[in-house]
């Protein structure tokens, strides 16, 4: 039963992908004909554009007028894949020739300032004001923002249908050719990285808002890894929960002393991070951690022993029709909505407004805005003290 206070509660149109800005004050939704755009601190509609056809991810640069698009959807705006031609309502274009585009979308005067053709569907696309990062499923573009946008350099990746990738303020982060495999690429020195992060294909990645911090997660789901940067060294690793999962998203708090977490276990996790990040060695203490006791008695399997989140709240996924299924886990395959990263409408998608507030996003038939506060309770311990959420398409 949901007890939760709701703000709103009307529904609306389809939303195939949601995506916040660079500092998560604003945040987009891609529909079927065309896209919307929010403030993230009061969940108010900006900006609303029917465009005649769908968009797949709509992705700002900071709080300007400019936007990224890629066509996705059952009627696509601009050249995409169809993935079920079994469907009528499917928009089919049957030519080998035909190229794949970036749109990058001037609000002020509504007409698209420049573009980028590919000859493989784009996964996903990252805007900055000095950079644009194409997601290809085998491949990731780096380019200087200009008008038109300049090649610096081309990277193969494994299959990539996630569209990961996380553009910080001087670094970008991708998977390497080799799977639970991050490719760091220093965008000041043009300096490569790699982190061989896990044995399984890689789910998520995040970046500190200072670029020191890189935290990854595996299609496992249960094991959390935090890595430091430049130096690439692992810090610590933290622990989800002991049975798989699908990991949504991982986000830094602004100062970078805590990570949150969400799954399709309809779970958000935050994890402090002061010990990792002072390297100090955290000792659990048995009154607070998850097994109690047992966790300092030795010879017992590491998941006994092992950082568990400080606090965990549940949130909605939101009702999906039956026919989209379980939201795909796996980070190798993927058949869907073309032109939207996963092909599915995005869920539990994290940002930070400030130190203590998150916000989660999700797409799909239930849209949702859930916003959760950070508190801390008579122990000293950090607890969730408030949550709202609202459903942001009418």
């Amino acid at each position: 039963m949901n007890t939760r206070p709701i703000l709103d509660s009307d529904t609306g149109p389809f939303v195939l992908s949601a995506s916040f800005n660079a500092d998560s004050s604003s945040f987009s939704a891609a529909l079927e004909s065309g896209f919307r755009i929010f403030s993230s601190s009061s969940c108010d509609q900006r900006v609303a554009r029917e465009v005649g056809g769908g968009i797949g991810c709509a992705e700002m640069l900071g709080t300007t007028q400019y936007i990224a698009l890629v066509g996705g959807g059952k009627q696509p705006k601009f050249p995409q894949n169809k993935v079920c031609p079994e469907d009528p309502a499917w928009h089919f274009v049957d030519d080998t020739d035909i190229l794949y585009e970036v749109q990058i979308w001037n609000d002020l005067t509504q007409e698209v300032a420049t573009s980028l053709e590919f000859k493989t569907p784009v996964q996903r696309v990252r805007i900055s004001h000095t950079h644009l990062i194409v997601v290809l499923l085998n491949k990731v573009g780096i380019y200087k923002m200009k008008m038109p946008p300049e090649k610096v350099a081309d990277y193969e990746t494994v299959n990539n249908p996630f569209g990961l990738c996380e553009l910080g303020k001087n670094i970008v982060a991708f998977p390497g050719r080799t799977v639970g495999q991050v490719k760091l690429f220093d965008l000041t020195t043009s300096n490569v990285s790699i982190i061989p992060a896990h044995e399984s294909p890689l789910r998520a990645l995040a970046i500190s808002k200072n670029g020191d911090l890189v935290a990854t997660a595996s299609e496992q789901g249960t094991i959390i890894r935090l890595w430091s940067f430049p130096s690439c060294t692992k810090l610590a690793e933290l622990r989800r929960g002991v049975d798989p999962a699908a990991i949504f998203s991982l986000a830094f708090s602004p100062a970078g002393s805590i990570l949150a977490v969400t799954s399709d276990k309809s779970t958000l996790h935050i994890f402090d991070l002061s010990a990792a990040t002072q390297g100090t060695v955290s000792e659990n203490d048995p009154k607070r951690h998850k097994w109690g006791i047992l966790s300092k008695v030795p010879l017992l399997p590491r998941q006994f022993s092992d950082t568990y989140s400080t606090a965990s709240a549940k949130f909605e996924l939101g009702d999906e029709p039956p026919t989209w299924g379980p939201h795909g886990k796996s980070a190798t395959l993927n058949a869907g909505i073309p032109g939207v990263p996963g092909g599915r409408p995005t869920k539990g998608l994290l940002g930070w407004l400030d130190d203590t507030t998150i916000l989660i996003i999700g797409a799909g038939q239930d849209a949702r805005w859930d916003r959760f506060i950070i508190g801390v309770d008579e122990s000293g311990r950090q607890v969730f003290s408030d949550h709202q959420w609202k459903r942001y398409i009418d």
